[in-house]
């Protein structure tokens, strides 16, 4: 898929998954450096928001808008998944304030291949937004064109407030 970065031309390592697929078999590491896989992930009606660096200023502001979001929407997990290493990702919750989402690092790429968000050329994963039910149903995506612009928060926040 094609995808771009501030007008320059980049591609995922595939076609993107669509509603109605289901989110595929990955694995990332949490917070204590634990393996989390896409089973562990569906216990609830799930957010998955997908930013490729945590140290950019968009990244930054839709991982924290997610997390000042959280405690409106009871009965959905929040996750934030980048490939930034997971002390990275310790360090910037610490300094940004972050302490409710959980932050899942795919270093290893086996998330941004799994759902064909993986841009080479960069070494990340495509800026994205999933909504999956606890059967593993991509109900909701978003998928940016342009990466350097924020997702439509409104739209899937109106999205999971439907579904409760």
């Amino acid at each position: 898929m094609k995808v771009f970065f501030h007008g320059a031309e980049n591609h995922t390592n595939g076609e993107v998954l669509v509603q109605g697929d289901k989110l595929p078999e990955f694995n990332v590491e949490n917070k204590d450096g634990q393996l989390v896989t896409s089973q562990d992930l569906l216990s609830d009606l799930t957010l998955i928001s997908v930013v490729p660096d945590l140290a950019t200023s968009v990244c930054s502001l839709s991982t924290k808008k997610f997390n000042q979001e959280m405690d409106n929407y009871a009965g959905v997990k929040f996750y934030t998944i980048s490939t930034n290493t997971v002390s990275q990702q310790k360090a910037w919750c610490a300094a940004e304030g972050v302490d409710k989402m959980e932050l899942l690092s795919d270093l290893n790429h086996s998330f941004g291949m799994a759902m064909n968000l993986y841009i080479s050329e960069l070494n990340v994963d495509a800026r994205s937004v999933w909504v999956v039910n606890k059967a593993g149903e991509i109900i909701y995506r978003e998928v940016l064109s342009e990466q350097s612009h924020e997702p439509n928060y409104q739209a899937v926040l109106e999205f999971l407030q439907k579904q409760g």
